[in-house]
This record gives structure tokens, C-alpha cells and sequence, in this order.
């Protein structure tokens, strides 16, 4: 790897972990477990990938990026049912009020139908339910 080449994947890497921290602490030293023997570099390569080249993009800041996540994962329906949990819980922490992320997922019923939309209401009220217990 050329000396210029190491920098920029080393500054990538930083920006990666910076923007993984502003969505979710815990994310910043993200392990596939069970993973790593097998592919050991398959963290970091999710990493680069996921935050690196996707979310560190300039143009949208985190609340944003969040908010079209959800809206694609309730078009996806119940398939993605824990990844749209988690993606509401990071979108409550970058920012996005519930009446934000519920007519973010209200705007996908043409796209997702009813029951996808129905679905993800659901689910959003159980994460707003959820992180009201914890702040209790």
C-alpha cells in the first residue's frame, strides 16, 4: 500500500468512527462476533463501507441519513423489522423528533403499502415506548 494510499484509508477510517459515534456510541468498535475467525477483516471492512464511503458522504447529516433509512426499511416491510428498530432508536439520538420519523414512515404507504407502513408504526411506537422507560 502506497504511503498517500495509507493516509487516505487511515483518515477514512477516523472520519468512519467518528460518524458510527454520532449515530451510536457502541457502534464505534463494531465486531461481527463469531465472524472474525473466518473473515477476520470483515469489521473493518464493514466499517470503511458503512461509514466510511456511505454515511460520511457530505450533503446530508445524520438525522437526515437516518430518516431515509427508516423510510426504505419500512418499504422493505417486516423482513427488516430489528433493523428498523435500531435505526429509529439511532434517529431519536441524532436529532429526529417521533412526529418526524412517524410521517417520515406515513410517506411510504404509496411506495411500501398499508400493511409495511402499519407494520413500522408499530414498531416506532414500541421504540418510542421503549426509550420513554429508559429516560424514566
Amino acid at each position: 500500500m502506497s504511503n498517500d494510499f495509507s493516509k487516505l484509508f487511515e483518515a477514512m477510517m477516523q472520519q468512519s468512527q467518528e460518524m458510527a459515534r454520532k449515530f451510536n456510541p457502541a457502534l464505534e468498535n463494531f465486531r461481527l462476533s463469531g465472524y472474525e475467525d473466518l473473515m477476520p477483516t470483515l469489521s473493518k471492512s464493514f466499517m470503511e463501507m458503512a461509514f466510511g464511503k456511505t454515511f460520511n458522504r457530505e450533503g446530508l447529516d445524520a438525522k437526515t441519513r437516518l430518516l431515509v433509512i427508516i423510510a426504505a426499511l419500512t418499504v422493505m416491510g417486516a423482513q427488516a423489522e430489528p433493523q428498523l428498530k435500531l435505526t429509529i432508536r439511532h434517529a431519536l439520538e441524532a436529532g429526529a423528533r417521533k412526529r418526524e420519523i412517524a410521517e417520515v414512515i406515513h410517506q411510504m404507504t404509496m411506495f411500501g403499502g398499508l400493511p409495511a407502513v402499519t407494520k413500522a408504526l408499530q414498531i416506532a411506537q414500541g421504540v418510542f415506548a421503549e426509550t420513554e422507560e429508559d429516560s424514566a
